[in-house]
This record gives structure tokens, sequence and C-alpha cells, in this order.
């Protein structure tokens, strides 16, 4: 049996990372993503994680090296490490990597199982280090139980990249606390816009969401007051 040809975008690059979200349920209710009282998908109109399976498997036959697992928050669909676990087969056998995003609220006691399935990053949404502004905006949400998943995922041997959204009049003051926090605690860090799509009514605060909008030429400029910044090739689809 001849393997399938790779998967070819229309400019004719091939597609080798595949992001892939297993539920629209989430724990927190993040003021610039959900709305307080969200209305999601029937469970028996989601996919099984069996489905699952075998669909990411089919793109790792077309190609895909790279496959990091997304949400709403991953990590809190039943049965969710059985599914890592299953994918993990393909580590060395086509698969590059297995990752993942996430708010960090379940990672304290997945941390280790997930490094025990192969997977060896994570990604962390992170928008301020303040505990009562990480209520706020999460409105749900425990800093310190976040803080915890993370020392509990560098413990397990997992790289943490800090995914923090640029939040004009809530995060500006913390740009550089949050940049020398991830550099004592060596973490990667990337910055991402906030996006007009949604809910976009009132948050609690009376502050519309495109009110809040950073964007990342100002915030850059920001940080080369203080730092020397090397120019990248910039690259589509979501943080990395």
């Amino acid at each position: 049996m001849t393997d399938a040809p790779p998967l070819i975008d229309p400019i004719a690059r091939a597609i080798t990372h595949l992001r892939v979200s297993v539920t629209d349920r989430c724990d927190f209710r993040c003021t610039y993503c959900m709305s307080e009282h969200m209305q999601f998908l029937p469970k028996k109109e989601l996919l099984t994680l069996e489905e699952l399976e075998r669909l990411c498997t089919a793109f790792i036959r077309l190609g895909v090296r790279k496959l990091r697992i997304t949400g709403g928050e991953p990590l809190v669909r039943r049965n969710i490490l059985s599914f890592f676990e299953g994918m993990s087969q393909h580590l060395g056998a086509g698969l590059d990597e297995l990752t993942l995003t996430t708010n960090g609220s379940q990672l304290e006691r997945f941390a280790q199982p997930l490094h025990d399935a192969g997977v060896r990053r994570v990604n962390v949404s992170l928008d301020t280090l303040d505990p009562a502004k990480f209520r706020a905006i999460t409105r749900w949400g425990s800093l310190d139980k976040v803080r915890r998943g993370i020392d509990a995922a560098q413990a397990a041997g997992l790289r943490v990249k800090i995914n923090t959204v640029a939040l004009k009049g809530f995060n500006e003051a913390e740009l550089f606390d949050l940049v020398e926090w991830c550099r004592e605690g060596d973490m990667d860090l990337t910055f991402i816009e906030v996006m007009p799509m949604g809910d976009m009514g009132d948050g609690e605060d009376g502050t519309l969401r495109l009110d809040q909008y950073w964007p990342l030429r100002d915030l850059r400029a920001r940080l080369a007051e203080r730092f020397t910044l090397t120019e990248l090739d910039h690259r589509t689809g979501g943080p990395a």
C-alpha cells in the first residue's frame, strides 16, 4: 500500500500542522471569548474520541507531522487522556509532535499523565499575573490553580509556552512583568491580538471588546523601548 500524497494548500505549501478542537466546552468564561451563559453543542453532535482518533490518524497518513489539541478546554473532556494515549502510538511513526493548548485549570492533575503519553510541550493561555484581574477576565478562574498547573507541567518535563491576549486598558501595565516572569521561569511567551468575533456585547465592566484592541505593532514598539527585537518570518494560523 502506497502512502497517500501530502496535503497541499492553495499556494502549493505542504500542510504538516493540524489543530484539532476536541470540545467546545470550557471551565472558564473569558470575557473576550465567551458569554457567561454559553449554549454548547449537544454531546451527540460531537465526534467521539474514537472518531477523532481515526480522523487524526488519517491526517497523519496524509503528511501531518505536528498535532495540537485545543478546545474550548481540552482537558475537561471526559476520558481525554485515552485520546492522547491513542495518538501517542504515532509519535516517531509519522508524527513528530503532540501538543495541546490549555487554560491550565486542569494541568496540575494531568501534567504527568500527558508527559507519559508523549506530550512534551503545552501552551497555557494566561493574560494577567494579578489574581483579582484574572478572576475578573475569566469570570470563574483561579490564578493560583493555573500557576500550580504550570509548576506541575514543568516538574513533569513539559516545555511551557504562555499565550497572552494583548488587551488595552487591562494588561498594558503588565507587559514587562509578564516578559520577566516568563524569562525567570524559562517559558516562551506569545502575545495575541484580541479578535472581533463571537459575543460582542458589553463585558462585565461595561467595556466593548473592540475598545480593548491593542495592536501588536504598538505592543512591539513598547517592547523595543527596553529590548533589542529580532525580525522573524510572520506566520498565520494562530499561536504555535
